[in-house]
């Protein structure tokens, strides 16, 4: 599938925040370093926010759950 742009900026101000802000950043090996320069799309059905870190500059990449997946590991029923 190709990759389809969206628009960060159309989000709520609260979660652009958190999405800016509650960030893991492989190369650092840190959480919550931030991010910037945000571009938003999504991917085979899945929705991503990436970016740079705040810190060392190195892509960033934040998939976002939507509230029907978020917290459903599947494995609950086990």
């Amino acid at each position: 599938m190709e990759r389809v742009e969206r628009d960060f900026y159309a989000r709520e101000p609260e979660d652009q925040e958190a999405f800016l802000t509650q960030t893991w950043c492989n190369n650092c090996m840190e959480a919550d370093l931030g991010m910037k320069e945000p571009v938003e799309y999504e991917l085979n059905g899945v929705v991503f926010v990436e970016g740079k870190c705040s810190k060392c500059g190195e892509a960033v990449v934040t998939e976002i759950a939507d509230d029907t997946t978020d917290g459903d590991w599947g494995d609950e029923d086990e």
